[in-house]
């Protein structure tokens, strides 16, 4: 599938991925915050994947719904380049992914990868990952050219 395609998704793929993450934000697992997130990774070869947020008491070993996402796509099918991620949760105002999550998203990412936002009630941010996550550090940094690069 043409990555390209992805720069501007249809309103059918964006609501295709918006239903992955909210029924994936279903699943949380998120006792102690009370702010269950999901997360959909569209792939370049137009496979939808999501995941959400998996809490554990020893807060650090928690993991947010865009690393599920990810763990979900290379366990299941291998690593795809990533070109869309859509994060929804339930607060006032959307969330971008995490520090951490940012990093897990850019050794997938596809140079077209676009992030999306939202919250329960619809209201849908977006942004080029580039400009979400400017200046990074990454597997070309250490000279090595992944996913088809």
């Amino acid at each position: 599938m043409d990555a390209g395609k992805f720069s501007n998704l249809s309103d059918e793929l964006l609501q295709e991925l918006r239903c992955a993450a909210a029924d994936a934000l279903q699943r949380s697992w998120s006792p102690y915050s009370r702010y269950p997130v999901g997360a959909a990774l569209l792939t370049v070869s137009g496979r939808i994947v999501s995941g959400c947020n998996v809490e554990n008491a020893a807060y650090p070993s928690g993991l947010c719904a865009e690393a599920s996402a990810i763990a979900r796509l290379v366990s299941a099918h291998g690593a795809e380049p990533l070109v869309a991620v859509y994060v929804i949760c339930q607060g006032e105002e959307p969330a971008w992914p995490c520090g951490s999550c940012r990093q897990r998203l850019h050794e997938f990412a596809h140079p077209d990868l676009r992030a999306y936002v939202s919250t329960w009630e619809g209201a849908v941010q977006s942004l080029a990952f580039t400009d979400l996550f400017p200046q990074s550090f990454g597997p070309q940094n250490l000279g090595f050219h992944l996913l088809g690069e």
